[in-house]
């Protein structure tokens, strides 16, 4: 992974020096609010509903055993003992007391890492993969890519102050596991007739209020244009994105209003412009990053004793069947560690957990993790024949839930637990949802399902995007959940329908049931996903479960 030159030291060491002396200024009264807001906000500290949270950048994802322990240690020394992993592949820490931010941050350049850019009008930390490295489908490792964008974009002083936020997104693989389709860019490497490796380059993709797929504007962008065509887009953007109301200051709005045609020409226009300024300068930076991101050297070793522990183990195997996936080498595996146990927080690691973690990195992983943005860890490149390890200690730790792709692999946003611009609670559902239906022992039965949760509007839980979506909002002060269903966030990207009215805190749970069993009435065979079977059968059968007659629903 990249390591810090003694430029980007320095420059993480320098804004740590500058925030101190702003908080020291708000906390003797020097500074009020209003005037701290923008200067907390460029350095990721929020003011949340019950304290101040800090948004830790874990840039696309990559992170080592040294930093995972580090973040255990800030969570004991000045939070209540964990963080939460986010949709960003970021690490939030609820309740730091606003004295201490410029220690955590101390703590936080020690081990390389910062909270710059996790929050303003600017461009948010570059998402990947997060099999990025390891995947068998893969083309090429994205994650020098993003880390090219994410040095240029830091800091830039043309992007400090957009419109809106501004998210990107890239993957290596043809099968996205980066929701590159809903980003204001997404990034998909693709290979031309040549077999040059290159990028499919998607705009004005957002969930939120507005919920949209981005737009197909370059079908093969070569590789030494990427900085050149991403700086067109967000320059063209700039200029063009509306400042006069933040509801419609997103890219896809500019995108919508503007036309994908004449945005396209113009960002094309843009592009030959500053396509000469770049002289190669950004390719020999890439070429050393690059470097930065060389392969492990994985080893060779039996994997007979796997085999024989898979046949021999019922829990083992429910585990490898859901929570590993294909490597790139056929010895090893990628293993996600579900950070969502029944009934728990999804997203929440504890301090105990993250130097679990953290050890198993160090002992069986090559020394790498990644941050997925459904909210749980992955250890990349671990060789069959320590699984069964591997697995026995995530158990130990709590961390040896099968259930990867499964119902209760829920993606929540904090909600309205924590959250000041939160409508209803999210947290609570995930859980509630989690442990009814593994009452029921069902979620095996159901197979691969995707149900996102987001608290408000602002859709940090990517409903739009779930299988089964869930909107919490406020109407007339009472809870009321909103239900989308056939939404995708691959490949094959889709905005969830809305099934009609919505549903009070205490009907949610049952109306999801309703859903569940409607479908596992209609599907063809058990291999026949939700996904599939809704896109096959459609949205009739699942309203009629959700609003048929009293008797219907009693009968559900």
């Amino acid at each position: 992974m990249y390591d810090y030159t003694d430029f980007d030291e320095a420059f993480v060491r320098s804004r740590v020096a500058q925030f101190t002396d702003q908080v020291a200024r708000r906390l003797d009264g020097s500074l009020t609010e209003d005037e701290f807001r923008p200067l907390r906000l460029m350095n990721g500290l929020y003011l949340q509903l019950h304290a101040y949270m800090l948004r830790v950048a874990i840039p696309y994802g990559t992170i080592n055993p040294r930093q995972m322990r580090q973040l255990a240690y800030i969570a004991d020394t000045w939070d209540k003992g964990y963080g939460h992993f986010t949709t960003r592949q970021n690490i939030q820490f609820n309740w730091p007391m606003l004295p201490d931010v410029p220690a955590i941050l101390s703590a936080l350049a020690d081990v390389q890492m910062h909270a710059i850019q996790t929050s303003g009008n600017t461009v948010r930390n570059v998402t990947a993969d997060h099999f990025a490295g390891a995947a068998a489908d893969e083309i090429e490792d994205p994650r020098p890519y993003a880390e090219l964008l994410r040095q240029w974009s830091t800091d830039h002083p043309e992007f400090q102050f957009l419109p809106r936020k501004f998210k990107i997104a890239i993957t290596g693989s043809p099968h996205d596991r980066a929701v590159t389709a809903a980003h204001d860019i997404g990034l998909r490497m693709t290979k031309n007739a040549a077999g040059e490796p290159g990028f499919e380059v998607f705009v004005g993709g957002g969930l939120g209020r507005t919920p949209m797929i981005g737009h197909l504007v370059r079908e093969y962008l070569p590789i030494e244009d990427l900085l050149p065509y991403v700086e067109a887009v967000l320059s063209v953007y700039n200029t063009l994105g509306r400042r006069d109301n933040k509801y419609k200051a997103r890219i896809k709005i500019t995108l919508f209003e503007t036309g994908k045609e004449e945005l396209t020409r113009m960002v094309e226009e843009r592009f030959a412009e500053v396509r000469p300024l770049f002289g190669g300068a950004d390719q020999k930076l890439l070429a050393d990053i690059r470097a930065a991101f060389a392969q492990p050297d994985l080893k060779t070793a039996p994997v007979d004793a796997y085999d024989a522990f898979y046949k021999a183990d019922p829990v083992f195997r429910a585990w490898a069947d859901t929570n590993l996936a294909k490597h790139r080498k056929d010895d090893h595996a990628i293993v996600t560690i579900s950070v969502k146990a029944h009934g728990e927080t999804p997203g929440d690691a504890s301090s105990d957990q993250m130097r679990a973690i953290a050890d198993l990195s160090e002992t069986y992983g090559y020394s790498e993790l990644r941050i997925s943005h459904e909210q749980n860890v992955i250890l990349p490149h671990v060789h069959k024949s320590d699984l069964p390890a591997v697995h026995a200690a995530l158990s130990q730790a709590g961390l040896g839930t099968a259930n990867v792709g499964l119902l209760s692999d829920i993606i929540a946003c904090p909600g309205m637990d924590y959250c000041a611009l939160a409508t209803a609670r999210s947290i609570p559902v995930a859980q509630e949802i989690a442990t009814h239906f593994e009452a029921l022992k069902l979620e095996h039965e159901i197979g691969p399902l995707k149900i996102k949760i987001s608290g408000c509007i602002n859709a940090c839980g990517h409903h739009h995007v779930g299988h089964i979506g869930i909107l919490g909002l406020d109407r007339a002060g009472v809870e009321n959940y909103q239900i989308t269903l056939g939404g995708d966030g691959t490949e094959k990207a889709a905005i969830g329908e809305k099934t009609g009215p919505g549903f009070a805190y205490d009907e949610i749970v049952p109306a999801i049931e309703r859903i569940l069993r409607a479908y596992l009435a209609v599907r063809t065979h058990q291999e026949e996903t939700f996904l599939d079977t809704f896109r096959r059968v459609g949205m009739a059968p699942f309203k009629a479960a959700l609003y048929g007659s009293e008797g219907e629903q009693d009968a559900a």
